[in-house]
């Protein structure tokens, strides 16, 4: 067959830019995790509940998606005794109330578990493990649960033999179409399973972790994202055509992938791009990346008004003679058009069928004949998409050759992560009995992900704490306005303030120390095991309690009544609190105590003087000598302002940036005076499962001062911040964001 000469871009089109092409090469990487016992892989052993319920939901699924409802009341198999995973049955090791977990639900709690032990060892690589092992125990499941099923029908046929001739014919008639339809309930049910993990990624887990560990390893994480991930190979001819494009199967059919490669592979060399030492290598790295196809052919209909436009049309002229040389383009155009086909003829005639009828006068023959013999459908669809096929002309063609190089660069992109992730579940054993559990576990290289109730109860130990003091501003002279008013000061705190605060304090895990007069102080323990997320929950229930007082301050104002001004601080400290007992009572000892106390105060002089000045800032600190005057206590040479604020020390701000990933958000806000400057953090603060509150941190230099004044004499080197409590500011930043994003 005499070869298609190729377009060369600086013979047809020289004015034409080269086209810019982005590599991408898939990688999951479980650094700085331990191997297990045999030195290879590493040892997984998942929540025995979660195990359970698993296998129990898949069995579910594949019952419905198998019509076997009536046959086996849609009830999962019993797992035997010694089952290929441990912790099915429930034993000394489980004593849990039993609850019943939806599949969502169940798989949210897990993965949700395993991240929340990463952040708590601070190891990501620990959630990519989990990700990766439950990934490859519901693959395991998907195949075992059916011939689970497939011998509990057979059992229960046996039973109606010689007893119900006629309902034992009819159940033998359901269980041969089942275990024909075997590929086609397996599918369904792993693209359920798929939409499952996709959703909760996107709805919950996804935030949580970029929340915990910002963004960096979201290209890893685009790996369980594949549509092909229940697929044995990447090769279902069904999912191909729904996600991707339908291609060949056999060794005979020139659509096959192996030969589209090939092809793509001469289609981009043709280009001259000037690649590397390894030119196979950039090619596999181009064709990873499906929008190189919108750069290299666009749409498949190109203008020539423009320079990049006519060396689209070149590339796009390149790539079809390619196709057309190789015979391929009736396949592709064939491949497009079987797929509203497949609703109404499948899974009675196979997807490949489908397609090679609308190429193939003998094939088409075959599946008519097939579409009269099942009697229930026309083939009046089938007809028709014979003649769009044949018709296929001009700037069609055009297009279609355009998305099927895009397509097909999607399915190339995938089907490497999914050799990346199948290459890393070999590199995953899931514990399969109690004896080599027991092993993994002596020798410390166990693994283990169970959901949160699983873990054991103790008395976990207190590695750090943080305190927060909610000071009200001019107490005693808001208890004199009340007491002439002839009102009850006790109860207008109670109220306003101290119950509504109360009511915060277990969504955020925190604990009362104490009461004063005019002031609570909380804690937040973070304990052994859990995520360490005890600065950025202080700093989102400061924020509310700040929001709850300004909601509180304007009932208050319209009954007349003096509103409650606030100054919060809080402060960290890398180590538990000490405690001593006053009889039966347990009184803290911690620096952070003292500190705390400082970061809320507001000097009655500053606020004076700040009452002229505009800011959307509600905290400040002013140095009143210099460094070489101060010997001890330099605090004692504060001003400090803090009127409805949230103050915290600088050592929680370093803890706040290991806790969750804070970005530096530029923003163009009023500043109080000249050559003062600010630098803004943003971050995601995870409070709950699906519940996120953004943590706005502003960090500053104090300024020196002439006290007299009040003037600023010169920047110092010492720094201060706060969270940010005006929504002014983060109104600003989300428009900012909105704005970015419109462009």
């Amino acid at each position: 067959m005499p070869r298609i000469p190729i377009f060369r871009l600086g013979q047809a089109a020289e004015e034409a830019p080269p086209p810019r092409l982005n590599g991408y090469t898939p990688a999951l990487s479980l650094e700085g995790l331990q191997l297990g016992v045999d030195n290879l892989r590493h040892d997984v052993h998942l929540s025995p509940k979660f195990v359970e319920q698993t296998r129990s939901q898949i069995a579910r699924l594949i019952v419905r998606h198998g019509n076997m409802d009536g046959l086996l009341a849609a009830e999962a198999p019993q797992p035997k005794q010694g089952g290929h995973f441990i912790g099915s049955n429930t034993g000394p090791r489980n004593n849990v109330k039993p609850a019943v977990y939806d599949l969502k639900q169940l798989l949210a709690e897990v993965h949700s578990a395993a991240l929340n032990r990463a952040k708590a060892e601070g190891n990501p690589s620990l959630d990519l493990l989990a990700r990766v092992a439950i990934l490859k125990f519901l693959r395991i499941e998907l195949g075992a649960q059916f011939s689970l099923i497939l011998e509990r029908a057979r059992m229960t046929l046996k039973s109606y033999e010689g007893v119900r001739q006629q309902k034992a014919l009819e159940y033998r008639e359901r269980v041969a179409a089942f275990q024909v339809a075997k590929k086609v309930i397996l599918r369904k049910t792993g693209q359920e399973l798929f939409r499952t993990l996709r959703e909760i990624e996107k709805e919950t887990l996804a935030r949580t972790r970029r929340s915990l560990f910002g963004s960096s390893s979201d290209e890893q994480y685009k790996l369980f994202l594949n549509p092909l991930i229940f697929t044995s190979d990447g090769n279902d001819a069904y999912v191909n055509a729904e996600q991707y494009v339908m291609l060949g199967n056999f060794d005979r059919d020139p659509d096959r992938f192996t030969n589209v490669r090939r092809i793509a592979y001469e289609f981009l060399q043709s280009l001259n791009l000037g690649m590397e030492a390894d030119p196979e290598r950039a090619i596999n790295a181009w064709l990873n990346v499906p929008e190189n196809a919108q750069e290299l052919t666009g749409s498949g209909t190109p203008e020539d008004s423009t320079p990049e436009g006519r060396g689209q049309k070149t590339r796009l002229a390149t790539w079809l003679a390619l196709l057309d040389r190789e015979k391929l383009m009736e396949f592709v155009v064939a491949s497009y058009e079987a797929v509203p086909l497949l609703a109404e003829y499948s899974p009675r005639i196979n997807a490949q069928q489908l397609k090679n009828a609308l190429i193939s006068r003998e094939e088409r023959a075959r599946v008519e004949k097939l579409i009269v013999e099942q009697g229930k459908v026309s083939p009046d669809s089938l007809q028709a998409a014979v003649q769009r096929v044949s018709s296929c002309r001009g700037q069609e063609r055009g297009r279609m050759a355009a998305r099927f190089l895009r397509d097909f660069m999607r399915y190339h992109r995938d089907l490497r992560n999914l050799e990346v992730l199948s290459s890393a579940m070999d590199s995953v054993n899931l514990i399969l009995n109690e004896k080599m559990r027991q092993l993994s576990a002596v020798n410390g290289t166990l693994y283990e992900f169970l959901l949160p109730e699983e873990q054991k109860p103790s008395e976990e130990k207190v590695l750090r704490h943080v305190i927060i003091k909610a000071d009200v501003r001019d107490s005693s002279r808001l208890t004199r306005s009340l007491l002439e008013k002839g009102m009850n000061p006790a109860s207008y705190f109670s109220l306003n303030f101290y119950d509504p605060v109360n009511k915060l304090l277990a969504k955020y895990g925190a604990t009362k120390v104490f009461l004063e007069g005019d002031a609570i102080i909380l804690a937040l323990l973070e304990r052994e095991g859990e995520p360490g997320l005890a600065v950025c929950r202080a700093a989102v229930l400061a924020r509310e309690i700040i929001e709850i007082v300004r909601g509180y301050n304007q009932l208050l104002e319209r009954a007349g009544l003096p509103g409650i001004e606030l100054g919060i601080g809080i402060s960290y400290q890398d180590s538990a609190p000490m405690y001593l007992m006053d009889g039966e009572q347990r009184i803290m000892i911690s620096d952070a105590l003292n500190e705390s106390d400082r970061l809320s105060s507001c000097s009655k002089r500053v606020r004076k003087s700040m009452k002229t000045i505009e800011t959307p800032f509600n905290v400040y600190a002013f140095q009143t000598v210099s460094d070489a005057d101060v010997e001890d206590s330099p605090d004692d040479f504060i001003l400090k302002y803090n009127l409805n604020g949230i103050r915290i020390s600088e050592a929680a701000f370093e803890r706040l940036k290991q806790e969750i990933s804070l970005a530096l958000t530029p923003l163009d806000l009023p500043k109080a005076w000249d050559g003062e400057e600010f630098h803004l953090w943003s971050g995601l603060a995870p409070i709950g499962n699906d519940i996120f509150r953004k943590i706005v941190v502003r960090g500053t230099r104090m300024p020196h001062i002439d006290p007299r004044s009040f003037t600023v004499q010169r920047w110092t080197e010492r720094h201060y911040y706060e969270v940010c409590s005006n929504p002014a500011i983060e109104s600003a930043l989300d428009e900012k964001a909105k704005a970015k994003a419109g462009k």
